[in-house]
């Protein structure tokens, strides 16, 4: 499973989570206000690897790596 940290007013957060779960990706959503080290949202992290903003590209290639 994905991690994936957020802040509850976040444009960008929200169109990330609508597209994963449209796209059947099963993610947890953390809080990023209680995350030291997060200065910009949403952060998605998927195994070693953490990507920052809403990248569609990034994400499906992370998640292929990790298969």
């Amino acid at each position: 499973m994905i991690k994936v940290y957020t802040t509850p007013t976040c444009v960008y957060c929200h169109a990330l989570m609508d597209w994963l779960d449209e796209s059947g990706i099963e993610y947890k959503e953390i809080d990023a206000r209680n995350v030291e080290g997060i200065s910009a949202v949403p952060v998605v992290e998927i195994g070693s690897k953490k990507i920052v903003g809403f990248d569609r590209r990034a994400i499906k290639k992370a998640l292929k790596e990790l298969n």
